[in-house]
């Protein structure tokens, strides 16, 4: 089990996260407090230079507004 800001997230919901700028992808995977998040177009910027997968700490992820 994972919490983002404070609340539980489940695999399928969207969360952002900071890497260069600000990006979204959906959470494929929740291992202890480490977030494997997915983006079909590929994820922007000079770390992730469009990989569609990235693991990210939840502690450093934000829930969704539009959700």
């Amino acid at each position: 089990m994972a919490k983002v800001e404070g609340k539980e997230v489940k695999v399928g919901d969207i969360v952002g996260f900071k890497s260069d700028y600000e990006q979204y992808g959906e959470i494929i995977n929740i291992e202890k407090d480490s977030l494997t998040l997915y983006n079909p177009h590929g994820f922007g910027g000079y770390y992730l230079r469009y990989a569609t997968k990235t693991v990210e700490s939840a502690d450093k992820c934000w829930l969704d507004e539009k959700k």
